[in-house]
């Protein structure tokens, strides 16, 4: 089995690295994953590999460099001093596309991400990024920095309707900031599914008690129909 290449880079004077696979015969797309608030997990990594077997090239990045925490009260805190700066969170998030753009400059170049990467990719749809697709899984949805220019990018959120960190009223507030600025959105709500729904595991190996395998299942295959529908072939 492949592993991940670890690629250096930086936002500034904060050293990053990212986690690169590529698949065996030339990349139909390249795709940045955008991962959860606990950076790189094993469930995450497991969505890349189905992505590189599917004949992406894919680059995992980084949210925290150094400050990259080991349990959840760690990470609470770093994704907070992030999120405490939404400028500059920006600004990191655009290093990983730039990345991307660096390494795989010839083919489209995609980007999905999970929970606050889910966030993470919708705020690069906001910041006008030359992306082919964005894909949401259960990510955060309300932004302290709406868009307010067009947006380019196909979007596609998946959603679950019991999230308990995104209400309906963010919901409806995503559709109303989409609508206002002519966005080509897709919105997959799933009835009674909670957030976290693609991990099936805890990061200590435990079932996760929020994964449902329907939601999980039906949210992977929207992705790859609508990348299929903007790449204009069926993937492997």
């Amino acid at each position: 089995m492949k592993d991940f290449i670890k690629v250096p880079y930086a936002d500034g004077d904060t050293p990053l690295t990212a986690l690169r696979m590529t698949p065996d015969g030339p990349a139909r797309a390249a795709v940045a994953i955008f991962p959860t608030f606990m950076n790189s997990t094993p469930g995450v990594e497991a969505k890349a590999r189905d992505l590189v077997e599917a004949g992406y090239s894919v680059l995992i990045g980084d949210f925290y460099g150094p400050e990259a925490p080991s349990d959840f009260q760690q990470a609470f805190a770093v994704m907070t001093k992030l999120r405490s700066d939404p400028r500059a969170m920006r600004t990191r998030l655009r290093a990983t596309i730039a990345l991307l753009r660096e390494l795989e400059p010839d083919v489209p170049q995609l980007a999905i991400g999970f929970c606050l990467g889910g966030f993470a990719v919708l705020e690069m749809a906001r910041d006008g990024q030359d992306l082919a697709v964005v894909v949401s899984f259960h990510g955060l949805l309300e932004t302290p920095l709406p868009a307010v220019d067009a947006i380019g990018p196909r979007i596609l959120v998946c959603h679950g309707d019991a999230d308990a960190l995104v209400p309906r009223s963010q919901v409806n507030g995503f559709w109303e900031e989409m609508d206002r600025v002519s966005a080509n959105w897709h919105f997959h709500s799933y009835a009674g599914v909670e957030h976290g729904f693609t991990n099936p595991v805890m990061l200590d190996g435990s079932p996760n008690p929020a994964f449902n395998a329907s939601a999980d299942r039906q949210s992977w295959a929207a992705m790859h129909a609508l990348f299929d529908e903007v790449l204009g072939q069926a993937h492997a």
